[in-house]
């Protein structure tokens, strides 16, 4: 699924449009524990989360993850785009929760790292 799509299905708005949202993510992780991610996740992943803090850009671009959703309406300030501009990530934000977010990806046909 490319990234656009992701922002459509999600209405989601994209923070980093100097990014390249055509690109395809296969899998996806729903996660506000960046350990997890860490231990389960790998890459051309999309990771959905509340959480907010640059650790999250840092784990995302450690695991080769191409795109980081933001859920329940949180938005990173502009530090935290540029680093991810920076490293090829996508940013993209919604206000739906993770459970509606991550359930709505599942039905359009994305799926988790099995590995």
């Amino acid at each position: 699924m490319k990234i656009s799509e992701v922002a459509n299905w999600l209405g989601a708005e994209i923070l980093t449009p100097d990014t390249d949202c055509e690109r395809e993510v296969f899998t996806a992780c729903g996660s506000d524990m960046m350990s997890d991610v860490l231990a389960y996740v790998k890459d051309q992943a999309l990771l959905l989360t509340g959480l907010n803090n640059p650790q999250v850009i840092r784990t995302a671009d450690r695991m080769d993850m191409i795109c980081v959703v933001f859920v329940r309406g949180k938005r990173p300030e502009q530090p935290m785009l540029d680093m991810a501009s920076n490293m090829g990530i996508s940013v993209l934000a919604t206000d739906k929760t993770m459970f509606h977010a991550c359930g709505i990806l599942y039905g359009a046909g994305l799926r988790e790292y099995r590995g």
